[in-house]
């Protein structure tokens, strides 16, 4: 049996890289998985992975999901996606917030319209969406949101600052994973009496997908110090699945939390000192 049999949930960004390893993960536990993201089809974007490829995957494997392809910088696409997934399968039981949209651009530069973008899929969308499927989880005094962050979201610090390229060139992104740490903690202490658990992880490492990649903030998919998209992944159905009292409010990162909870393959491996801060803004 797996850990999240007869359970339907929604992962957005679910076309490629860590979104739809996650989809992937939580089929593999018995999850109903509703894939969401903009490209339905391979060739749709210039980047490698397809909703189409994320289901046909699950589906080969034995698993249930579908694809749902939606803008959720779009208010009504986000209510759209979350009345297909009811449709689909009934009330959501897991929302993993995973979709991210980056533009490396130093804010002198930064288009008005593409920073108000940004904001709307990395951070407004989780808002969006946790409202939309909020009332059922109630309800049933039962359901976990899990949103996607990064180490972005701890700032350079106080001057001299020297920082390199990636980090004077994120502050938009930065500031977004900062606020959806924030965010997942106010809304944890908010729900957490209804029996609803909320929580941020991000990857302790940079993880090799075709953005990452395409960004050059990776050598390639093979890069000795990254972190494969299974180890995020599995955090998540990790703080989807354990115990209320042990995960709501959590903001941590991947191999921190395996480690934590036994989770981890052998215990050992690359990534974050569990004693690390996790934001700048949120508590561990």
């Amino acid at each position: 049996m797996g850990k999240l049999d007869g359970k339907n949930a929604i992962v957005t960004g679910a076309s490629r890289g860590i979104g739809a390893e996650i989809a992937l993960a939580l089929a593999e536990e018995g999850a109903n998985v509703v894939c969401a993201a903009r490209t339905m089809r391979e060739g749709d974007h210039p980047l490698e992975g397809s909703l189409q490829r994320t289901v046909e995957t699950i589906r080969a494997w034995g698993y249930e999901a579908k694809p749902v392809a939606v803008n959720i910088s779009e208010p009504a696409e986000c209510e759209a996606l979350v009345k297909a997934a009811r449709n689909a399968y009934g009330p959501v039981d897991v929302l993993v917030n995973n979709a991210a949209l980056t533009y490396f651009v130093p804010v002198r530069e930064f288009a008005i319209n593409r920073w108000m973008r940004s904001w709307a899929v990395n951070f407004h969308a989780p808002f969006i969406l946790s409202q939309l499927v909020l009332d059922e989880m109630v309800e049933r005094k039962s359901g976990r949101i899990v949103n996607i962050s990064s180490v972005a979201a701890i700032g350079p610090g106080r001057g001299p600052l020297d920082a390199d390229e990636e980090i004077r060139f994120s502050t938009c992104y930065g500031a977004e994973k900062a606020a959806l740490e924030r965010f997942s903690q106010g809304l944890a202490a908010e729900v957490y009496a209804d029996g609803v658990g909320v929580s941020a992880v991000a990857p302790s490492l940079v993880v090799p997908t075709p953005g990452t990649v395409y960004h050059k903030l990776v050598t390639g998919y093979d890069d000795p110090t990254s972190e494969p998209s299974s180890v995020l992944a599995r955090a998540v159905v990790l703080l989807a699945t354990e115990p209320l009292d042990k995960v709501t409010g959590r903001v941590g990162y991947s191999q921190q939390l395996l480690k934590e909870f036994g989770w981890a393959d052998d215990g050992t491996g690359p990534g974050i000192d569990p004693g690390a801060k996790v934001s700048g803004y949120a508590a561990s």
